[in-house]
């Protein structure tokens, strides 16, 4: 039984019209499943790839474009948390940039003016091959293994990148550090497996809480933190509404031995602030425990089971 081809995914960058007419005509004489988005800024590059991640995988980048140019396009391409293998297309004897450009991490490049269909190809294939490689070695550095987020190390890797793309447009930033509550007393009372499935399902309320593009780690035992991009001082509130509303939704779902409780810190970030996203997670930290601490004070203390006297 034949299988369907997978159709390639191309975010074309280039705001030549015949440039981009000629890599058109090239991938319908290939006749092979392709999709193709074109977009004429790095600009506008840039904010398809934070906005959707994981839906383009490989990204034909124009050198020289309206508002950037050079190799400094490249970086800002890389700088991007994205899932594509990056070619450049230099324009004819720069044939050293495009070694350069190699070098600082595209998978490939192209001349302009000496591409013809089995070149653009040829790199395309490469550069799917090269970055699913990198990829997925990447991938299980940054990655924890039981819930599927990030880990400390992908947190603080892919939230300074976002942090500087928030910098570079000016938008303001918030910083989520979620805390289960009495997780120890899970893990005594019901055992440690059903302490992994609280975890699994901490991680699914941060999933179905935030977007896509937001920043998502288990950063150890049983702390969770989230950075989301764009995100207004009025958006905190509907941030915590929506945790408040998954994990309502996942304690009803999954029919839980115990209920399923954390506490929240959101530090919203405004974008002129320079601090680190080290720095930043440690305000939100001090915020979870300000909440942890109010809810301790409300709850009445457990009073001790006495003993029968024999």
């Amino acid at each position: 039984m034949a299988t369907e081809e997978v159709a390639v995914r191309i975010l074309l960058v280039e705001d030549n019209p015949g440039d981009a007419r000629l890599v058109y005509e090239m991938l319908e004489e290939g006749g092979e499943a392709y999709s193709l988005l074109h977009v004429k800024t790095l600009g506008d590059a840039l904010e398809h790839l934070a906005a959707h991640p994981e839906e383009t995988d490989v990204v034909l980048l124009d050198l020289s474009l309206p508002d950037e140019s050079g190799l400094e396009t490249l970086r800002r391409t890389l700088e991007v948390p994205h899932t594509a293998g990056v070619v450049v297309m230099t324009g004819l004897g720069d044939d050293e940039v495009g070694v350069a450009a190699a070098q600082a991490g595209a998978q490939d490049y192209l001349v302009k003016g000496q591409v013809d269909y089995r070149a653009l190809r040829r790199a395309l294939k490469l550069a799917l091959a090269r970055h699913k490689r990198a990829g997925a070695l990447e991938t299980q550095s940054l990655t924890d293994d039981l819930t599927g987020l990030n880990n400390r190390r992908g947190f603080l890797v892919n939230g300074e990148q976002q942090l500087a793309l928030a910098r570079r447009n000016q938008q303001p930033i918030a910083v989520l550090f979620v805390d289960l509550d009495d997780f120890k007393r899970v893990n005594d009372k019901f055992g440690h497996a059903e302490g992994d499935r609280a975890l699994i399902e901490t991680a699914n309320v941060m999933k179905r809480s935030m977007r896509d593009s937001d920043v998502k780690a288990r950063i150890g035992g049983d702390e969770f933190v989230g950075l989301a991009i764009n995100a207004s001082e009025q958006s905190v509130s509907p941030i915590r509404t929506r945790l408040e509303n998954a994990l309502k939704a996942i304690n009803r779902e999954r029919q839980l031995p115990y209920d399923l409780t954390f506490s929240v810190g959101i530090f919203h970030c405004p974008a002129e602030d320079e601090s680190s996203v080290e720095q930043l997670l440690a305000r939100a930290d001090a915020l979870m425990y300000e909440d942890k601490r109010r809810k301790q004070a409300a709850t009445p203390a457990r009073k001790p089971t006495p003993t029968a006297v024999r």
